[in-house]
């Protein structure tokens, strides 16, 4: 083939630049955690404790993503013969899972301050979570760009969006107890903050885990996409497909294509025919296709994927 992965380069941003700005966005999130514990302890907030450890997972988030980032741009090896693209994919399956962990836990202790209220300093939890929501929304802006083409870098932006909802969460939960001494206002708005975690990151794993599983891509149609190469001239039918995404943005294919007889003698030009349907209508760039003439095609195939040998 020609042609490379055409779909493939998809980050807008200059790599190096990208780089600076994540390193720069764990620099500022690490800082913050600290103001954060220390004001949390201080004023016996949990709902900024709690905001506080979702910041510090923002910056591992923020950690992992820059690493899987550098460790996506090596080259193919012998070792890793398809490259190293799906580290951003795992590193986005981490930062999802603590998440999903972190959620779990601040549900668990806000659930115990419900049952047991305890005193909180209003105006200590109002300053800092202002603060930290200038922070939340500076880190937020450095990684808006990328998290749109990188689910790597999404898994660590939505971190920061959380983040900037916990903190305007926790100003209005201290506002409250400022107000009205209204103690029960932390552990609800930490129950509130912890739900939205949970919600964000389940409904975000699924995509990471579905390419983890060799999942064909969300947008394409594998059955779809057997009838069109069945469809393409000289080929009399397609089966034992598979499409996977190697990584978030390359698709791949494999498929056995049975040549219509009479026709064996065009099979470099059917084979070039289909690698071209399935690049331009379908953005598959990495196509592996087997003939077969139809004398001696495959018996008792599946168009989808194959038969699995008994054991």
């Amino acid at each position: 083939m020609g042609h490379g992965h055409h779909h493939h380069h998809h980050h807008h941003v200059d790599p190096d630049a990208g780089d600076r700005r994540v390193a720069a966005a764990v620099a500022i999130n690490l800082g913050l955690t600290v103001v954060q514990v220390l004001g949390g302890i201080l004023a016996g907030s949990l709902a900024l404790i709690a905001d506080a450890l979702h910041n510090f997972s923002d910056a591992i988030s923020l950690i992992i993503a820059y690493a899987a980032r550098r460790i996506a741009r090596r080259p193919a090896d012998p070792a890793m013969t398809f490259g190293y693209g799906r580290a951003e994919v795992v590193a986005a399956l981490i930062n999802y899972t603590t998440l999903i962990v972190v959620g779990l836990y601040l549900t668990a202790e806000a659930v115990g301050r419900l049952l047991i209220p305890q005193g909180v300093d209003g105006w200590l939890v109002v300053v800092i979570a202002g603060v930290a929501l200038a922070v939340d929304l500076a880190t937020a802006a450095l990684t808006w760009t990328m998290s749109k083409t990188s689910m790597n870098i999404r898994a660590a932006f939505l971190h920061n969006v959380a983040d900037a909802l916990g903190s305007v969460a926790v100003i209005l939960a201290g506002t409250a107890i400022l107000l009205w001494d209204w103690r029960l206002a932390d552990p609800i708005v930490t129950l509130a903050i912890a739900g939205y975690i949970l919600w964000m990151a389940l409904s975000e794993i699924g995509g990471v885990i579905r390419i983890l599983m060799l999942g064909s891509p969300p947008e394409l149609d594998a059955a779809g996409v057997a009838v069109s190469l069945a469809e393409v001239e000289g080929v009399r039918e397609a089966h034992h497909l598979h499409l996977w995404q190697m990584q978030e943005h390359a698709a791949a294919l494999e498929a056995h294509l049975v040549v219509e007889a009479g026709r064996w003698v065009d099979a470099d030009a059917i084979k070039v025919r289909a690698k071209t349907m399935l690049r331009d209508r379908y953005g598959i760039a990495h196509a592996t296709l087997e003939l077969e003439c139809a004398r001696h095609a495959c018996g008792d195939v599946m168009a989808i994927g194959h038969a699995e040998p008994a054991r």
